[in-house]
């Protein structure tokens, strides 16, 4: 089994963010990346910053957005078909292939940043309907190497996902970093 409770590059840890409190950061994404999107189209934020790749094997502050938007998608929908099957295994996203057919690079950052608000709250309401039992469902996650994950693991790795990435688009944007700790908002 392979072991993915922290992330040593952002400083993310799993079990330190309960089950109660995923709702809630789910939620919050919608504002934070709606105000780096916004910033990124208005002087003096050099749009630059906001298509262009740093290098070669990296992505664009606005191709992470689009990633972090399709992204709740792809969980909830993961989350919904743990609730109907027993341990169901999870499609790959195709996350390299989505930047291109997508073409992620050229969508707008303002309805890049409507869809993350419209998707995010519609995680956080699928995780926040789930009863005791429901947190403990198990499906099959193909990263790092296919394993069994409940979905308290998938909700704090939504988490995850959503705050590593706005840490690379703050990157990106020549922004402060993004706090990644899973302590309550506001703290």
């Amino acid at each position: 089994m392979h072991l993915v409770d922290s992330c040593s590059q952002c400083g993310f840890v799993y079990d330190e963010l309960t089950v109660e409190g995923i709702p809630e950061r789910l939620a919050s994404f919608g504002p934070r990346y709606r105000d780096r999107l916004v910033a990124s189209t208005e002087p003096p934020v050099a749009r630059a910053g906001l298509r262009n790749r740093p290098d070669v094997d990296a992505w664009t502050a606005l191709e992470y957005a689009c990633h972090v938007r399709d992204l709740l998608e792809i969980q909830r929908q993961r989350l919904a078909l743990a609730l109907r099957e027993e341990c169901p295994t999870f499609d790959p996203m195709g996350r390299e292939e989505r930047v291109v057919t997508g073409r992620y690079n050229e969508q707008d950052p303002l309805a890049v940043a409507e869809g993350i608000a419209e998707r995010a709250a519609g995680a956080s309401a699928a995780f926040a309907s789930l009863t005791p039992s429901e947190w403990e469902r198990v499906g099959v996650y193909n990263w790092p190497a296919p394993t069994e994950r409940t979905m308290a693991w998938l909700g704090r790795h939504t988490v995850h996902e959503g705050e590593h990435h706005l840490a690379d688009v703050d990157r990106l944007l020549g922004r402060p970093p993004a706090r990644s700790n899973p302590g309550p908002l506001g703290s």
